[in-house]
């Protein structure tokens, strides 16, 4: 391998594949201080290459020897740089240059046996050198385009596994690791800033073990803490079998956590906001399945918690609310599918409002509101109470117009703002005005000029004008007039509220005063 020009190509090739080599220092722990020692020129022997290394610093090197660096990862040194290129053919450099300063010499063989590495220490100076075997013969078996072409597309590749913005290292069954790309030491940096180089092998970011793992297995989401700044980075990683070891790439996912932390967050205060309200919240999505509920749901729906926490379908929730009797009962099945179909279409146009009034008495008000994304909300509140008091009050008011009616007098009622808000039959019949079904506005003005048509008063009811547009205490006055001939007597009285009650009644319908008793015994009797 190492004898010809095919030994080249095949370290870039390692190289490449594996993306760039991230190796920690072993000098450190293996070269003892010194004189510097120097050897005459390393020229090198035609089918070597000579590197010559002081500490962690690269002194000298053959033109063979730098071509061969220029391959490893540039944001290494030149020393782990080397035994990046070399751990591949010469699996043991690692441990084996560990031990140089000791025994002084080193030789190994590669792997495929066809090259070898010499190593020589002399008072903290290492010279390597590594002997091609002797397969390489013939440089004719490559031409030069095709060595520029393979040059320039293991750059580029290089250069895309260096830059890729995720974590990519490779690890054995002992959780080794023998590559790892430019992102995987940055981070490896970041978390030991204390330590000027990196051991070798390279530490292992991650606690989890991932030789092994299942083909086409979910990724894991796993954490990192940034020391010194505790500061939690999120990965999710994805290992794969590749040559007996474990490729692993993890992608940054802080983000997507913090998206996923937001959203929890969000629910979790919609879920408090909601859990003290006495309206029924559902929320479906736009597949159509239940996403949020508050307890007040359970309580007006009359379903199982156990049931709406299986997130279940609109067209379950609602078939189920038809079986606990929550809904209107339809005449038949297929016109109730219609009445679902409409009602989730017009929730998703715009607010849609329904009353259902429920076999068991109750009435509810549901209310169903678009949201983002194709999401519909439903809201369910129990009105009965409210529909009760409307009934009663519209019975009360309906009672209270039927007793105005059957008086004789002529009666209207105006507001404190000159409005005309209640008359009688015999009001209407007198002043020749039916204006209860109106949706105007009748003012004071208006009742007024229909007075003026029939007895053309003008002071009176400039008079009668001013009364009732008055404001504060007011003392009640009459007055007596003719329409058509006939006398009517007028009264105006201020009652509750600011408002004025004007009264007509006809002089014949009242008791003529020899119908009506001396004061003494009208006294007696009232006593009576």
């Amino acid at each position: 391998m190492f004898g010809n020009l095919s030994w080249a190509f095949a370290i870039l090739l390692v190289a490449t594949s594996f993306g760039t080599a991230l190796i920690a220092l072993f000098a450190a722990s293996f070269l003892l201080p010194g004189k510097k020692v120097t050897w005459g020129g390393i020229n090198g022997e035609p089918g070597t290459m000579t590197f010559l290394f002081e500490g962690e610093e690269l002194v000298d090197a053959t033109k063979e020897a730098h071509t061969l660096l220029t391959t490893g990862p540039e944001s290494l040194a030149p020393w782990p740089r080397m035994l990046a290129l070399l751990t591949r053919s010469f699996p043991t450099i690692g441990a084996e240059a560990a031990r140089l300063a000791q025994g002084g010499t080193l030789e190994l063989i590669s792997v495929d046996g066809a090259g070898r590495l010499e190593a020589e220490w002399c008072k903290g100076v290492a010279r390597f050198t590594l002997h091609e075997g002797e397969a390489r013969n013939s440089v004719a078996d490559y031409d030069s385009f095709s060595i520029i072409a393979m040059a320039e597309e293991l750059e580029v590749l290089r250069s895309v596994v260096d830059d890729a913005p995720l974590l990519a290292w490779r690890e054995d069954r002992e959780g080794r690791v023998s590559w790892a790309n430019g992102a995987y030491v940055d981070l490896l940096q970041r978390m030991r800033p204390e330590e000027p180089t990196l051991p070798w092998p390279l530490p292992r970011v991650f606690e989890n073990q991932f030789f092994g793992t299942e083909p086409n297995a979910e990724p894991r989401r796993i954490s990192v803490t940034i020391p010194f700044i505790d500061q939690e980075i999120w990965y999710d990683c994805t290992a794969h079998s590749f040559g007996g070891e474990a490729l692993v790439f993890a992608m940054p996912a802080d983000r997507l956590v913090q998206a996923e932390r937001s959203r929890k967050e969000f629910l979790q205060t919609l879920t408090r906001t909601f859990a003290d309200l006495p309206i029924g919240l559902a929320v479906f999505d736009s597949g159509r399945q239940l996403t949020l509920f508050n307890p007040a749901l359970t309580d007006l729906s009359a379903l199982e918690p156990s049931f709406l926490i299986g997130r279940p379908t609109l067209v379950a929730f609602l078939d189920r609310l038809r079986e606990a009797r929550r809904m209107p009962e339809p005449k038949d099945y297929k016109s109730w599918r219609h009445h679902i179909a409409d009602l989730e279409s017009a929730a998703e146009a715009g607010i849609h409002q329904e009353v259902w009034s429920l076999p068991t008495g109750q009435t509810y008000r549901v209310t169903g509101q678009p949201h983002p994304d194709g999401a519909i909300a439903l809201l369910f509140e129990d009105i009965s109470a409210e529909i009760s008091l409307t009934r009663r009050f519209r019975a009360e008011l309906e009672m209270g117009q039927a007793v105005v009616d059957s008086l004789e007098e002529a009666i209207a009622v105006f507001s404190h703002t000159g409005s005309l808000v209640q008359s009688n039959r015999a009001y209407q019949a007198m002043w020749d005005c039916d204006r209860g079904d109106s949706l105007i506005d009748i003012t004071a003005e208006d009742a007024v000029r229909d007075w003026r048509n029939l007895h053309p008063n003008a002071e009176l009811w400039a008079r009668a004008l001013r009364y009732i547009s008055q404001i504060g205490e007011r003392d009640p006055w009459e007055q007596q007039i003719e329409i058509e001939g006939k006398p009517v007597h007028c009264r105006f009285t201020p009652i509750t509220g600011g408002a004025t009650l004007v009264g007509f009644t006809k002089i014949a319908a009242i008791e003529t005063p020899s119908q009506i008793p001396p004061p003494a015994k009208r006294q007696q009797y009232i006593s009576a």
